[in-house]
């Protein structure tokens, strides 16, 4: 009984310049005495299992090459400029399409590896990036704030030192925020087995913040649970089958009294245990399902493009709407199983429509399909087993259950 937690990446420090290993044992040591100086004043994201930072051969290529060579000058927007300072309010994908026809090749500028893509150099509002162009191709550092703006600096963590400054995020987190507070994935079974609140005093039907619930079910010495709706199937448009059940988290709980089982005059009564309610974002009420409280994950990740194709189609738009628009968030049917990950970036088509045409010299009508159009952009914030969440950056047209995804 356990609720599916997206997969969180890894994260590392890097006190060097990406892509160029230490040159020599005492540079070497240097890194490691600066990580461990670090280590307790710089804000990092959950670590993650060691499985999760496994990276292959050919990756580790991919990776060296990227931070070699950066990307060609045509992939740069028109108006790219030579320097730009990162203001409050500025996310990654602000600032990448300042310097990028295509946000998402963001870590091939910026000159990271393949490890390190889903956490990016923590960049800060005041910092001023540098655009170096060479060889028919260009890069992205920090420029140097104290000495010559055309001098570029080694890239490393910001250490704080009283200042409360945030790392801009990948994108505009309060479009997010909510949604990953809000709801959850589950496997089949395990909403419907998991504890639900049968009741309130004096026989309330609605319950709020403040209010007591009693609930029956296995709940151990769990003292911090989340309350959910009965959960919506999830199924694949083309193949019908069931991905998942996503619920809706109305509000959060705290075990106080445990339940028991009395006998009075032989007979035994099943007693319900105690909870209060401690924030509500819906009205609960009887029937209501418990879970155990997951931790929010708010872990900073960078725009990328996949690095094989994926493609599917959305499953659902979130909420009660039937379309959705920019800035809007969508299911779709690919989750980490497929390679999905956080971070990835992939494009929104609308099937084209199948025409019959008569305009030929012999008059016999063909049948035609047009062809596919991209008409967005999606961010994948989200991944569960078999089913991711994104957020739709730019849009053109509705966004509506059935329409497909692919490679940006």
């Amino acid at each position: 009984m356990t609720l599916l937690k997206p997969r969180r990446q890894p994260t590392r420090l890097r006190v060097s310049q990406p892509g160029v290993a230490p040159r020599n044992l005492a540079s070497w040591a240097l890194s490691l005495t600066v990580l461990a100086a670090l280590s307790t004043t710089v804000a990092w994201a959950p670590r993650a299992h060691a499985n999760d930072r496994v990276v292959t051969n050919v990756q580790r290529s991919t990776a060296q090459q990227v931070a070699t060579a950066g990307v060609p000058l045509s992939e740069l927007s028109a108006n790219a400029p030579d320097t730009y300072t990162v203001k409050g309010g500025d996310t990654l994908w602000d600032v990448s399409k300042v310097f990028l026809k295509s946000p998402w090749r963001w870590p091939e500028l910026w000159g990271m590896n393949l490890e390190q893509i889903q956490n990016p150099h923590l960049i800060y509002p005041g910092q001023t990036l540098m655009l170096i162009r060479s060889d028919g191709r260009a890069r992205l550092a920090l420029a140097d704030q104290v000495g010559s703006a055309d001098r570029a600096v080694r890239l490393a963590p910001w250490v704080r030192s009283g200042e409360a400054r945030e790392p801009i995020a990948a994108v505009n987190m309060n479009l997010i925020a909510p949604f990953l507070q809000e709801m959850g994935v589950f496997n089949v079974d395990e909403l419907a087995n998991a504890p639900r609140i049968v009741a309130a005093p004096d026989e309330r039907v609605l319950m709020g913040r403040g209010d007591v619930a009693y609930a029956l079910g296995d709940i151990g010495a769990i003292r911090d649970w989340t309350v959910f709706r009965s959960a919506t199937p999830l199924k694949d448009p083309k193949t019908l089958e069931l991905l998942g059940y996503e619920a809706r988290l109305l509000g959060a709980a705290q075990y106080t009294r445990a339940g028991e089982v009395r006998t009075v005059k032989g007979k035994n009564e099943l007693v319900p245990a105690t909870f209060m309610i401690n924030s509500a974002r819906s009205e609960i009420r009887a029937g209501d399902r418990l879970l155990p409280q997951v931790a929010s994950d708010l872990t900073n990740y960078v725009p990328h493009a996949p690095t094989k194709r994926l493609t599917g189609q959305v499953v659902s738009v979130y909420g009660d709407g039937l379309i959705a628009g920019q800035n809007q968030i969508v299911a779709i049917n690919r989750g980490a199983g497929d390679g999905m990950e956080r971070g990835h970036v992939l494009s929104v088509l609308r099937d084209g429509h199948t025409i019959v045409d008569r305009t030929g010299p012999d008059g016999k009508p063909i049948s035609l399909k047009l062809p596919d159009e991209r008409h967005g952009l999606m961010f994948v914030f989200r991944v569960f087993d078999r089913v991711s969440y994104a957020l739709l950056l730019q849009t053109q047209m509705p966004v509506r259950a059935g329409d497909h995804f692919d490679m940006p």
